[in-house]
């Protein structure tokens, strides 16, 4: 196994593009859990483990490291860790940093990246729902260029995303919140644990708009494009408690635009239900939070 370590942004897009597979790290809270299982299979089957060709170690490049933020925008180097989302980012991107708040222990958000948990495109990634409720864009480059791809283009199957063989991902920008955002997350135990299902709401007072994300119930993180739909009856004009009836509909309409399987985390109609709770209980929080009341 080849380990590259470049030093500048440009080496590093030079690398990926002369060694293609090889395989960014960084945090390495993924790959390594994959290579480890990987290596202890091999050991017990004699088979040989299905190790990558390099590892393009992405810890030198200075530039990933920052953030910041400019047209209503905060731009998210690749290398900036969940626990400097936590403590530097909790204001311009809410909903973000409650999801890195849920990430593992401490040891992992001091190590785990969100453009990590991008390359991995695990339905269950944490930073995913609040993503795409917030409509992120991904910022990726090689040696042919820059583009941006929308997060709700990003992701193309189970751990599959819309990468290029010889693309890096650069950054991630993120709207600064106009208005409050909400995450929650249903596991076997509060804590360094692998999602059943997770919601993100985010509101936006100015546009009068709900943004929505759902992780670990599909083969692909998602939006619920319905659910979204609900924001023309909040009253938002009146800032009054939230209809039962809507908060329902809403968490409905969460649930349906999932497509969950049964698994050993849980069954896929426990999914749905506890969407369904989950995107009402967000919903509502978000509310409060924007109004001051309780709902």
């Amino acid at each position: 196994m080849y380990f590259i370590r470049p030093a500048t942004w440009p080496d590093a897009v030079a690398a990926k593009a002369e060694h293609p597979d090889a395989v960014p790290i960084a945090g390495g809270t993924d790959l390594m859990v994959g290579l480890n299982a990987a290596a202890l299979s091999s050991r017990a089957t004699g088979a040989a483990g299905a190790a990558p060709a390099a590892l393009l170690d992405l810890t030198g490049v200075v530039e990933l490291t920052e953030w910041g933020r400019a047209d209503g925008h905060v731009r998210i180097g690749a290398t900036v860790t969940y626990s400097r989302i936590i403590d530097e980012l909790a204001a311009e991107c809410p909903g973000l940093a409650a999801a890195s708040r849920t990430v593992g222990s401490p040891q992992i958000r001091n190590r785990g990246t969100v453009a990590g948990n991008l390359g991995t495109a695990s339905p269950a990634g944490d930073a995913h729902p609040p993503l795409l409720a917030t409509g992120a864009v991904v910022e990726v480059e090689s040696v042919r260029g820059r583009r941006e791809i929308a997060i709700d283009d990003f992701f193309l199957g189970v751990k599959r995303n819309a990468l290029a063989p010889d693309e890096l991902i650069r950054a991630v920008r993120v709207p600064v919140a106009p208005g409050p955002q909400q995450f929650a997350k249903v596991g076997p135990r509060n804590a360094m644990v692998i999602a059943v299902c997770t919601v993100a709401v985010a509101l936006d007072p100015v546009r009068r708009a709900v943004g929505t994300g759902i992780g670990s119930a599909a083969p692909t993180p998602r939006r619920s494009t319905a659910a979204e739909a609900c924001a023309a009856d909040l009253p938002w004009a009146s800032a009054g408690p939230l209809d039962e009836d809507l908060v329902r509909e809403f968490g409905a309409k969460v649930a349906a635009a999932a497509a969950p399987i049964d698994d050993v985390r849980s069954t896929a109609d426990y999914r749905r239900h506890a969407l369904s709770v989950l995107a009402g209980r967000a919903l509502r929080w978000a509310w409060q939070d924007l109004t001051g009341s309780a709902t």
